[in-house]
């Protein structure tokens, strides 16, 4: 559950109207949820934009609107609200997109429960190979064991990047080295 952040008093302040306006579906709500980091300061912006949406309940057409016309943190907001705000897959098009870009800080917002739950196996492996090119650590990337357990295909590819890495004089990164022994085959598989 999360808690509202701002322990300064006109941040709280700021924050508690915002919440109020989100819940309301008040014009302008919207331009709370921007604002947010310069209101409630960086260290508290994602946890403040997420309380606005899950106020709002904000439907996926609002989360693909605010995702496609944010800046990264207002992104990241958003991708870290999914699990909340929208039970099925429509917003998958969204981590898809987060996983295309290069900022780190999307790409592990992207790897959370949502990704978990709903990227086909293919589009995971492949988030999860994301991850290690970009050094995003696989802490970041949810139900990893569960996802791994037994995945002979993710076993080949991070056999063949390790293959790779090795060949062209690289190390093989840590992060790498303990997913591919999470795919190994559980008992239950």
């Amino acid at each position: 559950m999360l808690t509202a952040p701002a322990p300064v008093p006109a941040a709280r302040a700021w924050l508690d109207t915002a919440l109020a306006e989100a819940e309301a579906r008040a014009p302008g709500w919207e331009e709370r949820f921007v604002t947010a980091g310069r209101h409630c300061g960086r260290a508290h912006a994602d946890e403040a934009r997420t309380l606005l949406l899950r106020a709002a309940a904000a439907d996926p057409v609002t989360l693909t609107r605010l995702y496609r016309h944010g800046a990264a943190a207002e992104r990241r907001a958003v991708l870290l609200a999914l699990p909340a705000l929208v039970p099925g897959p429509e917003a998958v098009p969204l981590v898809e997109d987060a996983l295309r870009t290069h900022d780190t800080s999307l790409i592990a917002a992207a790897v959370g429960p949502y990704a978990a739950t709903h990227l086909t196996p293919h589009a995971w492996r492949h988030a999860l190979l994301k991850c290690l090119f970009t050094e995003v650590p696989v802490t970041a990337v949810a139900a990893l064991a569960e996802r791994a357990a037994g995945d002979d295909e993710l076993a080949r590819m991070l056999a063949d990047h390790a293959a790779e890495r090795t060949a062209a004089g690289r190390d093989v990164p840590a992060d790498l080295i303990r997913v591919l022994a999470l795919t190994a085959p559980t008992e239950e598989s």
